[in-house]
């Protein structure tokens, strides 16, 4: 599945800046910048390094300022608007715009083609780019291409005094350094620095600029008539000035000053590693959609849009799911939502293997990490869902591969857990007399809803929690079937879950409304008709009559439903929230308060199914439903599915423009709709 945009997609520039592309290295790093090339949020780069996978990120190359001169003319092929008012408009040469496995840019000036291709290295911090230079027209041509850096940890600005070293293929800048191998001519100039416009992040209330420096230059000369290539490797670490990667910099293939030519030879082996970055990044790629199996192009690309969240940790030494980008990390309670889909529904098994076992060593009182530890600080517990759906990765773990042993071994987390829960541990967590789940205290917020500004808690869902003890009804019948692979007795865990089961119905069924409370807390949140109630019909293991689950389905659909999201609130409601966006405080009291959130999407798909015993007629119904995602995945990030829309009208993706669980939850649809795995509903 290729997706091509074209002169119409960047009528304006800011219709240019619609729309981006991501790369990621598998250590946290990633490459991306709107199709035409700017930088329209601080967290955009071409380079963003990771120093210690997979938070520690480095803003190292922010972007590419272009130039091709044509005799006396100039025709910028880079875009980016600036802090003052003025712009580069490149994108009015910009013919062509495509991303499959790596970004590609086709510009058109004046008789000249240029073809410049992306690629960014799996498990190292290296990026590539190659401009492939046909000139067609009567006179010489020359490209060159001005990296700005800034050398920050992401989200940062430029130090007013940070300065910069540049050249014998080195560029450094306090700690850190990057290498550069090229095959064209390299240029040391006066540093320039530049001030750019974020209108992502100006309207988002975050700050609207920032600078980068730029004290070097490639090039490439192209005569009338021929053809030629530039090609640019930069790599961080660089132990030494000349070598990246283990490949050594011939001397002679770069040069200081404008005008002299690199040494025959030695630039064709540099534009041969550029190009091998690219094939060996689509080879990658395409290996993880053939490894998923799905015959769909959408859940194809799913499959390789979902690997980019999997990364290494090193603190734990094993596989770990970033939540988002560009801004989020890995955190537990999304690690455990987006794992299933993720890694099992693409077949990324030794993955979801790692992940698991990370998280049992980092198990404590029966809870699992929020936040793993970074920086010698302690992991955060603060999650009452995480432990629960970490039973549930490990049943659909099992489901998919049959994996006893590894079943056994976490037997005893799993055991804990459950243990915990019933006893009581942190956070206010604990099971009350009627068998459910009871989750929060004070200023504690523990579900998925767990927004805070400052004292004010916008969804205060303490007391008993829908979604939680859904989880919690699902994971003692999971450990109902797991007991006997130990020999040991069920009926604890038969007779725990058959209490949950009889005092659910009766605590959140209102009738009146034809679907479930959301929390029973005493308070009027209780009756508010949200999202969470879907999960009660969508997990492995559920408590309610048919009739009730098809009640639920059809309440979610009629109040809650979008073709990209669930609302997290229904419209109707008092506190309902229609746009997202603003300073900090206005987007925290709209975040769960009916903006629409793409990951729910999937439980409902798995819920419809359900209640309609997947028959032809409701695969179709859904499948068709699906298509309109294909959109979804055109805008925004290309190829990725976002955080969230607003709520009233979910036209432009917002928050972290790719997110590891709305593009799991996805796919864990497509799963049910092509594997048959429907039988892991219970």
């Amino acid at each position: 599945m290729k997706w091509v945009y074209g002169k119409q997609d960047w009528k304006t520039f800011e219709r240019g800046q619609e729309n981006c592309f991501l790369m990621t290295n598998g250590l946290g790093g990633f490459s991306s910048l709107t199709m035409i090339g700017s930088a329209a949020r601080n967290d955009h780069a071409f380079f963003m390094g990771c120093t210690h996978a997979p938070n520690n990120r480095v803003n190292m190359i922010h972007r590419l300022s272009e130039v091709l001169q044509a005799g006396e003319r100039a025709y910028p092929l880079s875009s980016q608007e600036f802090a003052d008012g003025s712009r580069e408009e490149g994108f009015r040469n910009l013919a062509e715009f495509s991303y499959e496995d790596t970004p590609v840019w086709r510009f058109l000036a004046d008789g000249v083609e240029i073809e410049k291709e992306a690629a960014m290295g799996q498990g190292e911090n290296t990026v590539a780019v190659v401009y492939r230079i046909r000139n067609r027209s009567g006179r010489d041509v020359r490209l060159s291409v001005t990296p700005f850096c800034q050398f920050v940890p992401k989200g940062k600005d430029l130090a007013e005094d940070q300065t910069f070293e540049w050249g014998n293929g080195v560029i450094r800048s306090g700690e850190l350094a990057m290498s550069y191998l090229t095959d064209g001519e390299t240029e040391i100039i006066s540093e320039t620095e530049e001030t750019c416009y974020y209108s992502y992040d100006e309207c988002d209330g975050r700050v609207s600029s920032g600078s980068a420096k730029a004290g070097i230059r490639f090039s490439r000369a192209v005569p009338a008539g021929m053809s030629g290539k530039l090609s640019m490797i930069f790599s961080m670490p660089a132990d030494t000035a000349g070598e990246i990667n283990g490949f050594a910099q011939t001397e002679g293939s770069r040069t200081e000053s404008s005008g002299d030519e690199p040494v025959p030879g030695a630039g064709e082996d540099i534009g041969e590693m550029a190009e091998a970055m690219i094939r060996e990044q689509k080879a990658y790629r395409r290996n993880m959609e053939e490894q998923a199996g799905y015959s769909s192009d959408m859940a194809g690309f799913l499959a390789k849009s979902a690997s980019q969240f999997i990364a290494k940790r090193e603190s734990t030494g094993g596989d770990t799911i970033l939540a988002g980008f560009p801004f989020f990390e890995d955190w537990g309670r999304d690690t455990m939502i987006a794992l299933p889909g993720v890694c099992i529904s693409t077949r990324r098994y030794e993955e979801a293997r790692s992940i698991l076992r990370t998280f049992a060593r980092y198990e404590k009182d029966g809870l699992m990490p929020n936040l793993f530890p970074e920086g010698g600080k302690e992991p955060m517990y603060n999650t009452a869902d995480a432990a629960l759906l970490f039973i549930n990765g490990v049943w659909l773990y099992y489901q998919a591969t049959e994996d006893r042993d590894l079943v056994r071994e976490m037997y005893p987390v799993m055991e804990k857990i459950v243990a915990s829960y019933r006893d009581g541990t942190g956070y206010g967590i604990h099971m009350d007399g009627d068998g459910l789940i009871m989750a929060g205290r004070e200023l504690d917020q523990v579900t998925w809803m767990d927004v805070r500004v400052g004292d004010i808690l916008p969804t205060p869902r303490h007391g008993k929690p829908v979604e939680i003890n859904a989880y919690w009804y699902n994971a003692l019948r999971i450990m109902a079937v797991f007991s006997a692979f130990n020999g040991e007795d069920s009926a604890e865990y038969e007779r725990m879950a058959q209490k949950v089961k009889e005092s659910f119905a009766n605590a959140f069924w209102m009738d009146e409304k034809h679907c479930l409370k959301d929390v029973v807390s005493g308070t009027p949140a209780d009756t508010q008709i949200r999202c969470n109630q879907i999960w009660a019909v969508s997990m492995p293991f559920t408590m309610l009559e048919p009739e009730k689950e098809r009640q639920i389905v059809d309440t979610v659909f009629e109040k809650l439903y979008t073709p990209y999201g669930l609302r997290t609130l229904e419209m109707d409601d008092p506190q309902f929230q229609p746009f997202y966006g603003g300073e900090v405080l206005k987007r925290d009291l709209a975040y769960h308060q009916g903006t629409v959130w793409v990951f729910p999407l999937g439980a409902y798909y798995l819920a419809f199914l359900k209640v309609n015993g997947y028959s032809p007629e409701a695969e179709e119904y859904v499948k068709a439903q699906l298509e309109v995602m294909e959109s979804a995945m055109r805008e925004g990030c290309i190829g990725q599915l976002p955080e969230i829309y607003d709520g009233e009208n979910p036209v432009s993706s917002k928050g972290c423009f790719a997110q590891a669980w709305s593009v799991g939850e996805i796919l864990r649809v497509y799963e049910i709709l092509e594997k048959g795995a429907q039988q892991n509903i219970q």
